[in-house]
């Protein structure tokens, strides 16, 4: 059996050598350390000249206060610092070092030479320095204000590091690349890097030059002007931000991301990823953006004693002031448009989009291959799509599998399993309006529908049975709801009609003449899909755009829906008990007993469920049971797993004393409980994760894209009127034109 090994305590040169190892591991770490004293000098000037890539000598020269004569013999020692005193002041810290391990560890793996001179003295000292010793007495020499650091044969002592190190080349980028980063941020500092024996400098910023002249003279003037400056504060987190970010139209291959937290050049991968996950909404594959920030933290609330390179730093809040610089680099990048010509357009044209601008390619077509003459379109400018045309899946509706997924439970004293929670197609009977029973209170006359009244407004599009006879059936579309049902009643309430011109006049015409001529591409997940228009490639969000489309439909088809009849009746108690247990619905203790709560709601409900039958087709038995739903679209059933919410957000968020706001507000909630959700669906159905082997076969199950598709995107093309600040809320963003993917192609 082997002996157990002696412990011994290391020599102190051994251990010195070791620490130096950790903090200088090549020589951009010991620039940066001296660049970093310089600075705390309160320097202006600070010329760095290398040779061999700062492997054979390293000279920083700076302007600062320089080193006073009395701490020149400690200077290279361990531990020995002007920028702190005690533990507590890290606390505090607003310098750049604060441990005294710089010099001391460029001593143990090199030869340095200190010239300094102070503003009071006489003339400058030169010292020799190795491992941490002063050679000799400083010697009087002549000399500039400032200190002078002459590095020579940096890691001769250590073998394996200096042929770990053998490629200059590689060294001077990396140090040239330190440089650049503190010149960006300290604008009123001048920055030289050079080699030994040449002229021209490879790096030289200006010292009454701004941040953005630095970053043009360090980077080129290819990403500055695709530069958007940003400023942020939070009091919540006590932290302020600034800096410079690029727009959409600038990528490069590589993330050039400069972070500077209370003036510290420092790295955080966490900070990165939020960042480039916003960007990639907006940039093509595999290319990233350009970064320059600045945050200001409270010094107390930052742990920069954290790594032996100090480029990490920990700080309090992390996750809500990462958060914070997220949601303010999407909204400057939303906001930004003024320089986008390929990649990425946030925002749609001036007036956008008219029905002469899609006429004239076609018309250009026509009168060549007619008449025989004309221009021909080129290729750039060629529509290759046609938005009539269907495809073969319009007519294979798949099966829907969510009736895997709980919702609902069955009405009281009806057994029900997880297997058969869930309400698909099949538990529902559709009920025309024709079956629901008319209302005496309801006024009926023979007027023209609200959408009609006026000539001057936009038209509104409606479901037609021969689209070939437009002209001899316009009228006849009127009597259909989007449902496809029979209109049987007309009501002209003051308040509906003020809602429906309120609909009529936030109209963009360029967005429905795009989204009535679009040719559905494909999903990219619930939320969001890609359409053509003309030659152009939009990213549109489906769940905005299909609230929007169901709130028009309760305000135009108003009182006149069919019913989507539940099989088993669903308990309003339990779905708002199931509501006030989700973390959604905010529930508190303060806000007393949830059971007492759900009483409530459903009490007051059925104090409603006579106007809520009548007008939106919910319907309310006496046994306080849910017993159906209103029909809106044929083919389309929402998502029940938001139907507690629904429940309880009618009770609580809807407006009942007034008539006008009443109506707008229910429409509201209902439009999005029927809207296309991304928590609602299989695709990321955080249930579908804990099934095991279910999760493959469940998760093929594309009904929810089959609807986006052939139900959703089919009647935003003849029942929606986009409103305007879709065109500017990122609702709908342009991502790609077919002349400028010419010009791109061209260039390779």
């Amino acid at each position: 059996m082997a002996d157990p090994g002696v412990i011994r305590r290391l020599e102190e040169a051994v251990v010195n050598r070791i620490a130096a190892g950790e903090v200088i591991q090549r020589p951009a770490n010991a620039i940066k350390e001296m660049v970093e004293n310089s600075l705390d000098a309160k320097s202006t000037n600070i010329q760095v000249i290398l040779k061999d890539g700062g492997l054979k000598l390293i000279q920083i020269q700076d302007n600062g206060t320089g080193i006073r004569k009395e701490d020149l013999e400690i200077l290279c020692e361990r531990f020995t610092t002007s920028k702190l005193q005690k533990f507590e002041d890290l606390a505090g810290i607003c310098t750049y070092g604060f441990r005294g391990e710089a010099l001391a560890s460029i001593s143990h793996v090199a030869h340095v030479t200190v010239t300094t001179k102070t503003a009071d003295g006489k003339c400058a000292l030169r010292c020799n320095y190795c491992d941490g010793k002063l050679k000799a007495p400083p010697k009087p020499c002549a000399g500039n204000q400032g200190t002078q650091i002459t590095v020579e044969d940096l890691f001769y002592n250590i073998a394996t590091r200096r042929k770990a190190l053998k490629n200059p080349s590689d060294e001077f980028s990396k140090i040239v690349e330190v440089v650049s980063r503190y010149a960006i941020h300290n604008s009123g500092v001048s920055f030289t890097v050079k080699k030994q024996g040449e002229t021209a400098p490879d790096v030289r910023t200006l010292a009454n030059a701004s941040t953005l002249d630095n970053i043009r003279t360090i980077f080129g003037n290819a990403v500055t002007r695709e530069l958007i400056e940003v400023s942020f504060e939070e009091p919540k987190f006590a932290f302020k931000m600034k800096g410079y970010i690029s727009n959409a139209n600038y990528s490069v291959k590589k993330c050039i991301f400069l972070l500077f937290i209370n003036h510290r050049l420092v790295e955080s991968s966490m900070l990165r990823k939020a960042i480039e996950s916003v960007y990639a909404a907006y940039l093509p594959k595999n290319t990233h953006p350009f970064l320059y920030l600045s945050l200001e933290i409270l010094p107390q609330n930052v742990d920069v004693n954290v790594h032996p390179t100090k480029h990490e730093v920990h700080f309090l809040h992390e996750d809500g002031i990462i958060e914070s610089v997220q949601q303010t680099v999407e909204s400057k990048l939303l906001g930004a448009n003024s320089s986008r010509t390929y990649f990425t357009q946030t925002l749609l044209p001036r007036p956008a989009i008219t029905s002469s601008d899609l006429a004239k390619p076609l018309a250009a077509v026509a009168s060549s291959g007619v008449e025989g003459f004309g221009d021909k379109p080129c290729a750039r400018q060629l529509v290759r799509t046609d938005a009539k045309e269907q495809k073969m899946d319009a007519f294979l509706q798949p099966v829907n599998m969510s009736h895997v997924l709980p919702a609902i439970p069955a009405a009281a004293g009806e057994p029900w399993s997880q297997d058969s929670e869930m309400l698909d197609a099949s538990d529902f009977e559709v009920l025309s309006v024709k079956d629901i029973g008319s209302s005496a209170n309801t006024a009926e006359q023979d007027l023209q529908p609200c959408h009609e009244e006026s000539s001057s407004g936009p038209s509104r599009k409606r479901p037609r049975a021969n689209l070939l006879d437009d002209i001899k059936e316009e009228d006849s579309g009127h009597d259909m709801t989007a449902a496809r049902l029979p209109k049987r009643r007309i009501i002209n309430l003051t308040s509906l009609l003020s809602l429906r011109e309120e609909i009529s006049s936030r109209n963009h015409t360029g967005l429905q003449d795009m989204l009535q001529n679009h040719v559905f591409i494909g999903c990219v997940n619930p939320q969001w899909a890609l359409v053509q228009y003309q030659t152009k490639l939009y990213l549109i969000n489906s769940t905005k755009l299909s609230q929007e489309l169901f709130y028009q439909i309760l305000t135009f088809d108003f009182g006149n829906f069919g019913v989507l009849r539940l099989s088993n009746p669903a308990p309003l108690y339990e779905l708002a008990m199931m509501a006030l247990d989700s973390p959604e619905s905010g529930w508190t203790e303060d806000d007393g007993p949830k059971e007492g709560l759900a009483e409530y709601i459903v009490d007051f409900l059925r104090t409603k469920s006579e106007m809520l039958q009548d007008y939106f087709s919910i319907g309310i038995d006496e046994n306080r049971n849910l017993t159906g739903l209103p029909l809106l679209l044929e083919n389309y059933i929402p998502a029940l797993e938001g139907l507690p919410m629904f429940i309880l957000r009618l009770a609580t968020e809807v407006n009942w004393d007034e008539e006008k706001e009443c109506f707008d507000s229910l429409s509201k909630e209902c439009s999005m409980f029927y809207s296309i959700r991304k928590e609602y669906t299989l695709y990321d159905s955080p249930i579908l994760l804990q099934m095991g082997q279910q999760h493959e076969k469940l998760g093929s199950d594309k009904s929810w894209k089959w609807t986006a598709e052939h139900v959703i995107s089919k009647a935003f093309r003849t029942l929606l009127l986009p409103p305007k600040d879709f065109a500017e809320n990122g609702t709908i963003l342009q991502l790609a034109n077919l002349p400028d993917l010419y010009k791109v192609f061209e260039r390779c």
